[in-house]
């Protein structure tokens, strides 16, 4: 199997998914922005060959898959695992015939006006809400919905020009300096967010899922400035496995990780928040893995080469991860919880800067097999000085 994995480098955990891919007998070809001589050593071992290309560039990428063709021969799989390149990605498998998400593809998945339609048709409860192509249909929506509503690129990711209005002030400020680009308008809903998160084979068959619950919003952490938590579930609601089911289906997802965001409102029921063809971001793959006793990257892996059926798993504890704000003093040093959790501190280090904002800049994983022990473990660590 010849595999193109675009941008290998970042996030530097990805490099384990090249890693794995080798092991399991593929040739794996890189193209990313950094040099050569930048990427982590074990990653420079394990490439077959790396290209180094603007990944803005489609000219310069499809150069590189050229090269590769003639090179290597025919591209059996492309990927980079990562929204951002979503779009890039699609372009290359439909001009090269690669299997997997084509540009036809693209707008059901990463707009999200494209992804409220595929809601309704698999039956799942969504948010109200939908396109502001002018100040006239804003004023009309916040009217409808009533304030506070929430506003963010149809195309966006994460919580990047992301706003919450609450008033008709707010609105006539936030449409006085809106960006040139599409805006989608919903409801605001309070609520927790929990996901349904895995991994679907060839066939669609999902081989492996869990479940995250958020103790605050990334959108909320990142407009707060405040540090954020969330750990995964032992045991998946029924519901939240019944609407991530649905939604694996009506998005007909093929050999990829998904990453569904709901919000459960304070009267219990459901609201599909969003979908993400792409692993959970910042440290989940590794919870996936401390929750589990299991190896993801390796998971992944044998499904691209051969196949594999996926693994054999139980959730045996729940995973947490809590992020810490450098601006914030905290009661406790790190070394204190160490100390305090043993080994239910399965990792401490700096976060990349590119998601600190929303991560925080010190990431920490705990994990314990009853879920208030990890919920007193998160408190502990956000006890503020």
């Amino acid at each position: 199997m010849n595999f193109v994995f675009l941008s290998p480098g970042f996030p530097p955990n990805y490099r384990f998914f090249c890693d794995r891919l080798k092991a399991e007998g593929a040739l794996v070809l890189g193209i990313g922005d950094a040099p050569f001589s930048g990427l982590h050593p074990e990653l420079r071992e394990t490439l077959a060959w790396y290209y180094q290309a603007d990944m803005r560039d489609m000219d310069a990428l499809r150069a590189a898959m050229r090269f590769f063709t003639e090179r290597f021969g025919r591209v059996d799989r492309l990927d980079s695992l990562n929204e951002y390149w979503l779009e890039n990605e699609a372009a290359l498998r439909t001009e090269f015939g690669v299997p997997g998400v084509q540009v036809s593809g693209i707008p059901a998945i990463r707009r999200k006006s494209g992804m409220k339609k595929v809601f309704d048709r698999a039956g799942v409860p969504r948010s109200r809400g939908g396109l502001i192509p002018d100040p006239a249909s804003a004023r009309e929506l916040a009217a409808s919905l009533g304030f506070p509503v929430v506003v963010k690129p149809d195309g966006g990711m994460g919580a990047e020009f992301t706003y919450r209005l609450d008033s008709p002030g707010d609105l006539e400020r936030f449409l006085s300096r809106k960006p040139d680009r599409d805006f989608i308008m919903e409801e605001f809903i309070e609520g927790e967010i929990v996901t349904f998160d895995g991994l679907a084979d060839r066939d669609g068959k999902i081989v492996f899922c869990t479940s995250h619950l958020y103790g605050q919003g990334v959108m909320e952490a990142v407009l707060a400035d405040m540090h954020i938590s969330y750990y995964s579930l032992r045991e998946i609601p029924g519901d939240i496995e019944t609407a991530g089911r649905k939604l694996a289906a009506a998005f007909e997802v093929r050999e990829r990780f998904f990453h569904f965001e709901f919000f459960r409102r304070k009267d219990g029921s459901l609201c599909a928040l969003e979908v993400n063809m792409r692993p959970p971001g910042g440290m989940t793959l590794d919870m996936f893995n401390f929750a589990c006793d299991l190896d993801i990257y390796s998971v992944w892996a044998a499904m691209m080469a051969r196949g594999s059926d996926g693994p054999r798993y139980a959730r045996k504890y729940y995973c947490g991860y809590a992020g810490r704000k450098s601006r914030l003093r905290y009661a406790y040093s790190i070394d204190d919880i160490a100390g305090r959790l043993g080994d239910g501190l399965v990792h401490c280090g700096e976060m990349p800067p590119v998601i600190a904002r929303a991560m925080g800049e010190t990431g920490f994983l705990v994990r314990c097999r009853e879920e208030e022990g990890i919920r007193a473990a998160m408190r502990m660590i956000h006890e503020l000085a």
